[in-house]
């Protein structure tokens, strides 16, 4: 028997070796240190009396400062997109649109989740206090029209989904 000749020595990829080293450091790598998924977008959940059920991604502005800044300075907000507002006691919340460059609708809402009130196209960079007499808790902001558009009046219920700790 003639012995075969022994197989060239494998070369080696540097750049999958490269990867395999990768994806096996992050494999072994603590949970702490791991990727995790993004957090779920918080949302505001419109019902109103004739039964339509209406979404909107929320940005949330909770301190002083948030409340303060708003929507201020943007010159395009999402069809289905908006802000909400988390005071920490129910009171007449006004609002003014102050470097606000986009008209908006303020939607005010009670502690119980029922729409107290609409400002509807608030004109922009205005100082005119906008909102009911009536005191919230929340107020939701949404491009000017947006509350005609969906049917959503004073007296239709509000749900918050995936908002930490309201």
């Amino acid at each position: 028997m003639i012995p075969l000749p022994a197989s060239p020595p494998a070369r080696r990829r540097p750049a999958a070796s490269a990867l395999a080293a990768l994806c096996l450091a992050a494999a072994c790598a603590p949970a702490s240190e791991r990727a995790r998924p993004a957090p779920p977008v918080p949302r505001v959940v419109f019902e109103t009396a004739a039964g339509a059920r209406h979404e909107v991604a929320v940005e949330l502005a909770r301190t002083p400062a948030e409340q303060a800044r708003g929507l201020m300075g943007r010159t395009s907000l999402a069809e289905e997109a908006g802000m909400l507002f988390l005071f920490d006691a129910s009171a007449p919340h006004p609002f003014w649109m102050k470097d606000t460059l986009i008209p908006l609708d303020m939607i005010f809402v009670d502690d119980g989740g029922r729409i107290v009130g609409v400002a509807a196209r608030a004109e922009p960079l205005t100082l005119s206090p906008r909102g009911p007499a009536a005191p919230s808790r929340y107020v939701v902001e949404v491009n000017g029209g947006w509350a005609e558009r969906h049917g959503v009046a004073p007296g239709d219920r509000v749900r918050f989904e995936d908002v930490p700790r309201y």
